[in-house]
């Protein structure tokens, strides 16, 4: 068993924090205050080779893997606190990798080398106005009609909806196709968002500002019939292994951002002085910052090893359940770890965290999306935790 990264991981981790801290974290504050992110910088990181690194090469890809992925993702967060970038980053190569893998060829010539390219992104449209966890009970509908399928519905809290139509793109959609068969009657189909009758609205977030967060309504939306990604009436499937992979991309890039919260914070620390001493020497701050640390590392393991299962459950050396256990334990723990060590840095600056002084309020503000459930609530982490390690005669619903 080895813990450390490969020479070629360690070089690729360098390269994207160098790339990072010279292109993104200057524009870190832009990207919040004017609540955009620019179409350049998404070319540019469309050349370092990261907006489709897990597609594959015929598109563009780097074929790289999900743990390659998970180095770049918590660079790209360590860069940008308020988790705008890294999080449009995140989904396009999750869901663009489940687009790459069951999508049709016709509609993966068209649309994914835009994608590495920086031309388009890929998100994901799954919630709706009734929740988000519960996936089978979706009410969007999609109908054939001649060569075409017609989508009506509405979705919310959907992720890069006015980037889709800025940049190009649009979104892995969740609608049932079959409505009395639950989860069984659910398909995966691409929807871009410039399509006719696609409606959007743009929410007013908290936190995450560069990037859009809205709603989608599809009045009769056409798509061509080689827009639908798989089987048809298997897309719940599909969802449930994006759902994997994304999730382990959040929770790396949430433990980016911690680890530059406590990296402001051991810098504050250690030259802050009250009562003529820096106020690490304090046991109460000192104890705090060494418990955050553990925690991180504890966090940083558990992402990187959910990121080796995706892989390997990729090359077909793990099954599903293994992939399940450890993405939903490193999506429970990391979000909150990160959460509380950037909420501990700022009690330890004292009154200027409260300002947009430092950079720290908008970690608090960006990390917390993933705390209070965005891709996946912390307790349905728990149930699949618990009907994997206990068995699904445990599980609390049928």
């Amino acid at each position: 068993m080895d813990f450390e990264l490969t020479e070629e991981q360690e070089i690729f981790k360098n390269s994207v924090r160098e790339f990072a801290e010279k292109e993104i974290m200057p524009l870190a504050r832009k990207m919040d205050e004017e609540k955009h992110i620019p179409p350049e910088i998404v070319k540019k990181v469309a050349e370092q080779g990261i907006l489709g690194m897990t597609f594959p090469e015929e598109y563009g890809g780097q074929n790289s893997g999900f743990f390659l992925a998970t180095l770049a993702i918590e660079e790209l967060a360590r860069a940008e606190l308020s988790m705008s970038l890294p999080v449009l980053v995140l989904v396009t190569n999750s869901w663009g990798f489940i687009f790459s893998r069951y999508g049709t060829e016709e509609a993966k010539e068209e649309i994914l080398p835009k994608v590495t390219n920086g031309e388009a992104v890929v998100g994901i449209a799954s919630t709706e106005p009734h929740g988000g966890s519960d996936v089978a009970g979706i009410k969007t509908k999609m109908e054939k009609k001649g060569d075409k399928w017609v989508i009506r519905g509405e979705k919310v809290f959907i992720s890069g909806i006015r980037e889709a139509r800025e940049i190009g793109g649009g979104h892995v959609t969740l609608v049932k196709t079959n409505p009395e068969a639950g989860h069984r009657g659910i398909s995966l189909a691409f929807v871009p968002m410039n399509a006719p009758g696609v409606e959007i609205t743009v929410y007013d977030d908290m936190g995450r500002n560069g990037l859009s967060t809205g709603g989608v309504i599809f009045e009769d939306v056409e798509i061509p019939e080689h827009y639908l990604i798989g089987e048809l009436n298997k897309g719940f499937y599909y969802a449930m292994e994006g759902f994997n992979d994304a999730r382990v991309l959040v929770a790396a890039a949430t433990i980016g951002a911690a680890e530059r919260a406590l990296e402001l914070g051991k810098e504050w620390i250690t030259e802050r002085k009250l009562f003529g001493y820096p106020i690490a020497k304090f046991e109460g701050i000192q104890f705090e910052y060494v418990e955050d640390w553990i925690k991180l590392q504890n966090a940083k393991h558990l992402v990187y090893r959910a990121a080796w299962t995706i892989d390997r459950f990729y090359r077909g050396e793990a099954n599903r359940s293994e992939v399940n256990k450890y993405v939903a334990a490193a999506k429970y723990y990391a979000p909150q770890v990160s959460f509380e060590i950037i909420k501990h840095a700022m009690m330890w600056h004292g009154a200027i965290a409260y300002t947009k002084d430092i950079e720290l309020e908008m970690a608090f503000r960006g990390v917390f999306s993933y705390v209070i459930g965005a891709e996946g609530a912390m307790n349905v982490m728990k149930i699949i935790l618990g009907r994997e390690l206990l068995g699904k005669e445990f599980m609390p619903y049928k």
